[in-house]
């Protein structure tokens, strides 16, 4: 049986993980890529660095461009841009298959990987680039190749998932389902590319570019975090019978010519408790694929960790391992498509809109007329309930009025509408954060789903 040579860059928590399956399932791995694998080389920045599994010595390796140039399959998990890029390029170019759980270098870099990789003939593989374990690179790129997808929302980010799941079901802070988040490990000491959205961008653009045919960058994709969430938006998100949830959605929009484009959005959102993606917690990741043959489809699982992401890895490696075995390439990049991609105002969403507003004769009226003179239709409209005197939020409403020289303390107003372009949407926000009879836009958030 043919020998295969890997060469593992970087042995962190998801790289260790891979040199430990590679060697406890060496015959069963052997057996469905129809060759050995065998790791020739692990290349890591300090080889006398602690790690959580052990690698004989003679293999640890600080010269990547060494073991790269000895290998058949180059895997990367280094994480970043630089150097992955430069190496993912070097093995490319040499017509090295590839293997990389790398969706930031993948979603900015991807077309020159691609274009590397079609001149010399060389495979390129990412299952793990989006969702950890989940087969959602395979199921868009193969699976559903027969279909035609509509849309794709998604919760791809674990950490701001156990973050809002924290926040909803114990009525803590942003900043205390942080905390915690990261006591547990869930979070890094920096979690600014979780929870600014950066990481849920980078998948979503790659499983847009896998959609609809079309290349997406992560510059593409409107961004919105979820720092701005508070435990009063979890509470009325449980009264209007929502959870939110920090989405990754792309969408493919008809145009009034009858031409399509596409939108790429992630940003937090209200979810119906009875969608599918309502019951995701912790931090376990799904992707919703609407097609127009298959229906819903719902891939779901662990999104992150050593092993589930060495699973993925591994599904690639032996794909890789077989092709270069006994022949065969890996799925090309398919742009045929070329659909624009729309401006963040041309997406199609619904809004619920908290609003802080005077408690008197008319300002429904009022409200409801700045909808209407922006061309958006309400759907609902609930008044909240006179608090209970002498709670704290009574106690707030009468500093109010009193600051505010009201006759009476305000009221609050939800406001949910039908579905809008976005841009319509925001200017009715900025006219009402400006109409007399509204004293605060409290908060405004998207319901998706």
């Amino acid at each position: 049986m043919e020998t295969v040579k890997v060469a593992l860059l970087g042995a962190g928590t998801v790289g260790s993980q891979v040199y430990r399956l590679l060697q406890e399932q060496a015959a069963d791995l052997a057996a469905r890529a129809g060759a050995n694998i065998e790791v020739a080389a692990v290349a890591v920045r300090d080889v006398d660095a602690e790690r959580d599994v052990e690698i004989p010595r003679d293999l640890l390796t600080t010269d990547a461009e060494g073991a790269i140039d000895d290998a058949d399959i180059v895997i990367e998990l280094i994480g970043g841009i630089e150097p992955p890029r430069t190496y993912v390029m070097r093995a490319l170019r040499e017509g090295k298959t590839v293997v990389t759980g790398n969706k930031a270098l993948i979603a900015a870099h991807g077309p020159e990987l691609y274009e590397a990789a079609a001149k010399s003939g060389a495979d390129l593989y990412y299952e793990a680039a989006v969702a950890g374990a989940i087969p959602v690179v395979y199921g868009l790129r193969e699976s559903l190749a027969g279909d035609r997808i509509s849309s794709i929302m998604g919760i791809v980010n674990g950490t701001t998932n156990f973050i809002l799941d924290a926040m909803a079901t114990t009525g803590a802070s942003y900043e205390e389902a942080l905390a915690e988040a990261q006591r547990l490990g869930f979070a890094e000491a920096d979690p600014t590319a979780d929870v600014e959205g950066f990481d849920a961008a980078a998948k979503a653009a790659i499983l847009a570019s896998l959609a609809f045919h079309t290349r997406v960058s992560i510059d593409d994709v409107t961004r919105e975090g979820i720092t701005k969430v508070t435990a009063a938006d979890m509470a009325e998100a449980k009264k209007s019978g929502h959870v939110v949830k920090l989405l990754a959605l792309a969408d493919r929009v008809p145009q009034p010519d009858g031409s399509e484009g596409i939108s790429v959005r992630v940003h937090p959102a209200l979810v119906p408790v009875d969608h599918p993606l309502a019951t995701v917690d912790g931090v376990y990741n799904a992707v919703v694929v609407e097609g127009e043959a298959a229906g819903r489809l719902m891939f779901y699982g662990q999104g992150a960790g050593g092993a589930p992401t060495a699973s993925a890895v591994l599904s690639d490696v032996v794909a890789a391992a077989w092709h270069i075995a006994n022949g065969g390439d890996a799925p090309r990049e398919l742009i045929y498509a070329n659909l624009p991609i729309l401006p963040a105002r041309d997406a199609v969403t619904h809004y619920q809109i908290h609003l802080l507003v005077e408690d008197r004769v008319g300002v429904l009226a009022e409200v409801a007329g700045i909808f209407a003179e922006k061309g958006v239709s309400i759907k609902s409209v609930t008044q909240s309930t006179d608090p209970v005197d002498g709670s704290e939020e009574a106690r707030d409403r009468e500093a109010v009025a009193q600051a505010q020289g009201l006759r009476r303390p305000p009221t609050t107003l939800l406001i949910a509408t039908h579905s809008a372009l976005e841009g319509a949407l925001q200017d009715v926000v900025e006219a009402l954060a400006l109409a007399p009879a509204v004293l605060e836009v409290l908060s405004t958030l998207r319901i998706e789903g």
